[in-house]
C-alpha cells in the first residue's frame, strides 16, 4: 500500500465506524434488572405523541414492577398495551407491568407493549437520542438512552440483545 493510500483508508475505516455505531445495541443494568436497547421511532412533524420501546429481563427469583416512566422529550409517559379485536386496534394504559425471571418484556413497535411518549416537546428525528427514567417498585430508578431509529432498525438491534 503507498502512503498516499493510508489517509484514505483510515478515513475509511473512520467512517464505518462512526455510521455503524447506531445499529450497535446498547443496555443498563438495575440490580438484576436489565435493560437493553431503547429505541423510539421517528414521528411526522406535529405528530402530538411517539412511541418507545425496550427490552427487560430479570436475573434474580422475584419479579420487576415497571410503575412509571417520564423524559424531558414529553410531557408524560405512559406504559400501554395494544391489541387488536375484530380487526380493531385496542390500546390501553396501564397502571403497572410486571416482568417475571422465566417472561423477559420485549417491546416492539406494530402490537403489544411499549411506552407512549404523551405531548412530545418536539418531533423524534432519526438520529437523536433523548434520556427517558423507568421506575420499578422496590428497585428504584435507572436512566437509559432512547435511540430514535426507523422501526426495522430499531427491531433488529433490539433482537441482537437475545441470550446476553
Amino acid at each position: 500500500m503507498t502512503l498516499r493510500l493510508l489517509p484514505l483508508v483510515a478515513a475509511g475505516l473512520l467512517a464505518a465506524t462512526v455510521f455503524a455505531t447506531p445499529a450497535l445495541a446498547h443496555e443498563a443494568q438495575l440490580d438484576d434488572v436489565r435493560i437493553a436497547h431503547p429505541f423510539a421511532t421517528p414521528t411526522p412533524p406535529g405528530a402530538p405523541n411517539g412511541g418507545a420501546y425496550l427490552d427487560i429481563s430479570v436475573a434474580g427469583d422475584s419479579p420487576a414492577m415497571l410503575i412509571g416512566a417520564r423524559s424531558p422529550a414529553s410531557d408524560s409517559v405512559e406504559i400501554h398495551d395494544m391489541t387488536m379485536n375484530d380487526g380493531v386496534m385496542q390500546m390501553r394504559p396501564l397502571e403497572k407491568l410486571e416482568v417475571t425471571p422465566d417472561s423477559p418484556v420485549r417491546m416492539r413497535p406494530g402490537g403489544g407493549h411499549h411506552l407512549m411518549l404523551m405531548a412530545l416537546s418536539e418531533p423524534l428525528a432519526e438520529g437523536d437520542t433523548f434520556p427517558l427514567t423507568l421506575e420499578f417498585a422496590q428497585r428504584g430508578e435507572i436512566e437509559v438512552d432512547v435511540w430514535v431509529q426507523r422501526a426495522d432498525e430499531g427491531s433488529e438491534a433490539a433482537d441482537g440483545h437475545h441470550d446476553h
